[in-house]
């Protein structure tokens, strides 16, 4: 990861490659409704119809066919079978289409901790373990993905006052994530530009803040991550003062995600278009912040007024 600047998405797949590949490894719905909704989407277009005469092929509103060449619902069988007849699909992909779409109804993998989880972080955090590279910019606090356990607890403390088995259950939540970066064999490529504020701010004790900045020091030491501190004043006038994460797929053809998290809800840009432009502002941060190998000694003189 040692270029300065990323391009934007890549060119989508040809029309007849197969959507199979990497999904049941996952083992979470999220790639699967995303394959499967551009191949549909694709069929459409090559068979000449509109959403809204696709519909009525399975008797369903435009706004469903909408939905699922987004992958924002489950695909249903029944749905899926019923729009393939009606787009003249071979026997082959036919098959293939099937079982992805049954795999969309599959429970994500963090369904066991949905009633901590906010609804609109799920598909991110479904896309963050099936990603293949994480961009994120932040202003206000270090990245999950990069938090130590004394500094999420102290954060889950002050954002959400609970009882302390439950900001437990958030904290080792948490860590959890964090597996992605060291899985085998393909781990996370995280890039990280953070706002030199955000380890200024009194979020947590000095002493937790100290041992949460060694840990950002060593955690530059990964190969698989870099990470750039980016001078105080400058981000706000490139990005404000949200955060921002791009996150690209391993399978070719896939769009990437943009992920904007707001204090209580989140946004997921999905034309091309601001796509390409949140790109370009996280590139813009890229150049403006210091080079990666620079970080630790600016992290090692934030340290030293601790």
């Amino acid at each position: 990861m040692a270029s300065v600047t990323i391009t934007g998405n890549r060119k989508p797949a040809p029309a007849r490659s197969s959507p199979a590949g990497t999904v049941r490894a996952q083992g979470d719905p999220l790639v699967p409704r995303m394959l499967l909704a551009r191949r549909l989407r694709e069929l459409r277009e090559a068979a000449g119809l509109s959403r809204p005469r696709a519909g009525l092929a399975i008797g369903a509103s435009e706004s469903k066919i909408t939905r699922l060449e987004l992958g924002r619902t489950r695909a249903k069988a029944g749905d899926v079978a019923g729009l393939l007849d009606r787009y003249g699909t071979d026997p082959g992909e036919r098959a293939t289409l099937l079982a992805l779409a049954e795999q969309t109804g599959a429970r994500p993998w963090w369904h066991g901790e949905g009633d901590i989880v906010p609804r609109w972080v799920r598909d991110y955090l479904s896309a963050e373990q099936a990603a293949k590279l994480v961009r994120t910019f932040e202003a206000q606090f270090v990245p999950g993905l990069l938090q130590t356990e004394d500094y999420a607890r102290d954060l889950v403390r002050r954002l959400r006052p609970e009882s302390e088995a439950e900001v437990e259950r958030r904290v080792e939540f948490r860590m959890r994530r964090q597996r992605v970066l060291r899985r085998r064999p393909r781990p996370l490529n995280l890039w990280v530009v953070l706002d030199e504020g955000a380890l200024w701010r009194p979020a947590c004790a000095p002493a937790t803040m100290r041992m949460q900045i060694r840990h950002i020091i060593e955690q530059c030491r990964r190969p698989n991550v870099t990470i750039q501190i980016a001078p105080l004043g400058i981000s706000g006038q490139v990005a404000g003062d949200g955060s921002l994460t791009l996150v690209r797929f391993p399978q070719q053809g896939l769009q990437d995600m943009v992920y904007l998290e707001r204090p209580d809800n989140a946004v997921y840009p999905t034309r091309r278009a601001e796509i390409e432009h949140h790109w370009h502002i996280f590139n813009t941060l890229v150049t403006e912040a210091a080079p990666p190998e620079q970080t630790p000694r600016v992290l090692t003189r934030i340290l030293s007024t601790y």
